[in-house]
């Protein structure tokens, strides 16, 4: 079974990206894939700025990422591009830190107006990174997702489209993995 892991790039506690991730992670759950999430926030922030790989948490999670199958990779724009925070851990990846893997790049921001972050900032460091496939991504307005008294959703409309980009992904992985799976008995 695949292993699947969500990394996450807000700085924020209370983050939509960390929202949408999760959705993508039950969906993927409910698909049978083993899932994972790993938000940078949570990493010691000394470590990682000072690129100590060395260090407990920050080696376990560059440890998970070596064992994932894929990526769900998921940012708010800031400034017309990813994170400072994602790119501080990125630049902690080996050069080919996602060889082989299939990724799913999402980005969540105000307006529609940033949703070329994906194509024009975050595919070019993910392809440098040599994933082998990244998958057609998604933006999520913010306004998308609702947050209240209840649990954390996201409108229908947006939901529908975001579970297509999964469901893309998931099928990107399964296709990789009976594609090595092939390849071992040849």
């Amino acid at each position: 079974m695949p292993q699947l892991l969500a990394i996450t790039g807000s700085p924020s506690a209370h983050s939509r990206t960390a929202v949408v991730a999760d959705h993508v992670l039950r969906r993927l759950a409910h698909s049978g894939f083993a899932t994972a999430h790993l938000s940078v926030r949570d990493l010691p922030a000394a470590d990682l700025l000072s690129a100590r790989r060395g260090e407990p948490e920050i080696r376990r999670a560059l440890q998970a990422v070596a064992d994932a199958d894929g990526i769900v990779l998921a940012t708010p724009v800031y400034k017309a591009s990813y994170t400072g925070l994602l790119k501080a851990f990125l630049d902690l990846l080996p050069q080919d830190g996602l060889a082989g893997k299939t990724v799913l790049p999402l980005v969540t921001g105000g307006s529609l107006a940033h949703v070329l972050t994906i194509d024009y900032a975050l595919r070019p460091v993910l392809c440098a990174l040599g994933a082998r496939h990244v998958t057609a991504g998604r933006f999520v307005l913010d306004s998308s997702v609702e947050r209240g008294s209840g649990p954390d959703r996201l409108r229908p409309e947006a939901e529908l489209d975001l579970f297509q980009a999964v469901d893309e992904f998931a099928d990107a992985l399964r296709g990789a993995a009976h594609a090595t799976a092939l390849a071992a008995t040849a």
